[in-house]
């Protein structure tokens, strides 16, 4: 096999990775709207992420060999478990009582990529090239198309709020972790890289999990409980942090951080299978926008892997 059509090969699985990794955390939002107001924010989040890290431990090989490599380089790995564990998603759970999901979806959605793009060139020096901008503006004008119900004018009554603010430090702190990963250590598998980082940033949200219950007591676990937490646990984070790290490796942290907004998609796609919510044409439209906006920005990818 040639090496162009090798390359080929890897962007293509990278896009898929990172496809796969959207839909799968399409699924944290709808689960999250579901037990809306049943389980306190950050429990919620301790929970799916002890149980992602129950669950990693079948996969994980030469502990001992590669615990010297997560010895030495500790430092990044706290640094790579409190963005991409610790803060990121537990803030969206805090975030949803303070804030409209309207203000959630525009503020964290369309930033991240643009944090990711700013670090990505500063850090990595990832060029941002003419393809990669042209399709973050379809991007982004397919969002506020459809938080704005069609007319863009809704926008400038938007209030920000305390949880916007910290659905917008998400935001960064997971472009931080998009970064984290293109600056993986090497030496250590994929499996074992994600079981180290799930363990590092569950262990630094113990605390702030025990300060909540003594606030919030839990509520009664029930099945549907059990099942989403094991959901949370297995597929929004184990599978879908694989997908997503992979397909970083493959596009680079930048490019890859713009399939992040698919999940709004494809949120809206669960929400009308699970939730019974009905999609509307106008959100069909956006969604037009949005791949459109993917496609321009992956054109002439394998002249510019930046």
């Amino acid at each position: 096999m040639s090496d162009s059509k090798r390359e080929r090969k890897e962007i293509i699985k990278g896009i898929v990775l990172a496809i796969a990794a959207t839909i799968l955390w399409a699924g944290n939002f709808i689960i999250a709207r579901d037990t809306a107001g049943e389980f306190p924010p950050i429990s919620l989040a301790f929970y799916r992420w002890a149980s992602a890290c129950i669950l990693l431990i079948p996969f994980v090989k030469n502990v001992q060999q590669e615990f010297s490599i997560v010895k030495k380089h500790y430092r990044y790995f706290l640094a790579a478990g409190f963005t991409g564990v610790t803060v990121f998603n537990t803030l969206v759970y805090v975030a949803g009582k303070y804030s409209t999901a309207t203000n959630l979806a525009l503020i964290g959605t369309t930033s991240s990529p643009v944090f990711s793009m700013i670090l990505a060139r500063m850090f990595l020096q990832e060029k941002i090239s003419a393809n990669r901008f042209i399709g973050l503006m379809f991007i982004l004008f397919g969002i506020g198309y459809l938080i704005s119900a069609g007319s863009f004018e809704n926008l400038l009554h938007l209030r920000f709020s305390t949880g916007d603010l910290l659905v917008l430090v998400s935001a960064f702190v997971f472009a931080v972790y998009n970064i984290l990963v293109r600056l993986k250590p090497s030496g250590i598998s994929s499996s074992n890289f994600l079981f180290f980082t799930f363990v590092s940033g569950t262990l630094l949200l113990f605390p702030f999990y025990i300060a909540e219950i003594i606030y919030l007591p839990l509520p009664e676990m029930k099945v549907k409980h059990i099942l989403s937490i094991g959901y949370l646990g297995l597929c929004a984070s184990v599978l879908s942090f694989l997908f997503w790290n992979a397909a970083i490796q493959r596009l680079g942290a930048a490019r890859t951080a713009l399939f992040g907004n698919l999940i709004l998609v494809f949120a809206a796609i669960e929400a009308a299978v699970f939730l019974k919510e009905k999609i509307t044409t106008l959100q069909w439209m956006s969604a037009g926008f949005i791949m459109l906006g993917l496609v321009i920005a992956n054109a002439g990818i394998r002249k510019n892997r930046g």
